[in-house]
Formats: structure tokens, sequence, C-alpha cells
């Protein structure tokens, strides 16, 4: 039984290979988007910031919407009361985010920047204390985001210009460099012939 299960998981395995061969291309093309994204992000960081902010506030007020809809259309349930204030808590939160973008921004980036204080020194301690295999790779990333929760810290508020779109230069340049490595993977099996993975 063991056995035809990995078959069946190697033949939808192969098969779902194949039809990823078929559109190497299209991946390919998101792939060269998300880069091109990125140096964008890169180059207008504040633009990517604020566009950020406005996109959270939009998802907030469909979020708000929902939750006031949802209580208003099943009034006598218990949770009538919670829905409503977190469907308000969602509204009020999302107009500061589409009215002051940046006030947003600048208070994102300080959470940010607690973030990787916290975190680099929790993953400091934990590599340092437990000295598991590859601890040298967890203190590694511990002191560089511990750095990053620094610099973003002392160039608070000026960094909230430049830290949440240059994050998400960098977030779309690694993804579509990923992209891109996958469709030339897949085209370079293709033309050699290969059918299996």
């Amino acid at each position: 039984m063991a056995s035809a299960r990995l078959q069946s998981d190697w033949t939808r395995f192969k098969e779902e290979l194949a039809a990823m061969r078929k559109n190497w291309g299209f991946l390919l093309a998101i792939g060269i988007t998300q880069v091109v994204l990125g140096l964008i992000a890169l180059s207008l960081p504040l633009l990517f910031t604020l566009g950020t902010m406005l996109f959270f506030g939009l998802l907030l007020v469909v979020a708000g919407v929902v939750d006031i809809g949802s209580a208003f259309w099943a009034r006598k349930w218990s949770g009538f009361l919670l829905h409503l204030l977190v469907g308000i808590l969602y509204l009020s939160v999302a107009v500061f985010f589409v009215e002051r973008p940046g006030l947003a921004a600048a208070g994102f980036t300080l959470m940010l920047a607690v973030f990787f204080l916290v975190g680099g020194l929790f993953r400091i301690v934990v590599a340092l204390s437990q000295r598991f295999p590859g601890w040298g790779w967890a203190l590694a990333n511990g002191v560089i985001t511990l750095l990053l929760g620094v610099l973003i810290w002392q160039e608070w508020p000026e960094s909230a210009v430049w830290v949440i779109g240059t994050f998400i230069g960098i977030e779309l340049i690694f993804n579509g460099c990923t992209w891109v490595m996958l469709a030339l993977a897949l085209r370079n099996s293709r033309l050699a012939g290969t059918t299996s993975p």
C-alpha cells in the first residue's frame, strides 16, 4: 500500500513538473517582472513605502466592512458586539493608514526595528547557548538582524522613508531571481529531453 501511494505521488509529481515545463516562459516572465519591480522599489523606496501603507489601509477597510456586515448579518449571535467592535477598529486604523500613510510608515518602521532587535538578540542567545548543528549560521543571522534593527532604530523616524520600500524591493528581487532560475532549469531540462525530475 505504501509503495502504491509512493508511485501515485511520483506520478502526480511528474505530471506537475511536465505542466510547469510547458509554462516555463510564463514563469520566466513573472521572475523578470518581479526583478524589475524590485529594482524600481530600490530606486524609489518612498513611493513603495507609501503605496504599501495605502494598500494595507484598503485591506483594513475591506476587513472592517466585512466584520461589521457579518455582525449585523448575524445580529442574534453572541459574538455580535465583538465583531462590530473589531470592524470599527479595523475601519479606524484604515482611516489612519489612508489619510496619514507617512505616519503609519513611521509606526510600522519602529515596530520593525523593535522586532529585529529582539529577534536578533534571541537568535544570538539561542545559538550561543545551544550550539546545535549549524549554530554559526544562526549566530550570524542573529548578529545581522540585530545590526539591522540598530540601524533602523538609530535612523528613525527618517528610516521610515526607505525601510519598507527597500525591504519590498529586496524581497521582489530575490523572489524574482528564484522564479527566473526555476524557469531556466525547466527550460534546460526540456531541451535536454529529460522526462524525470
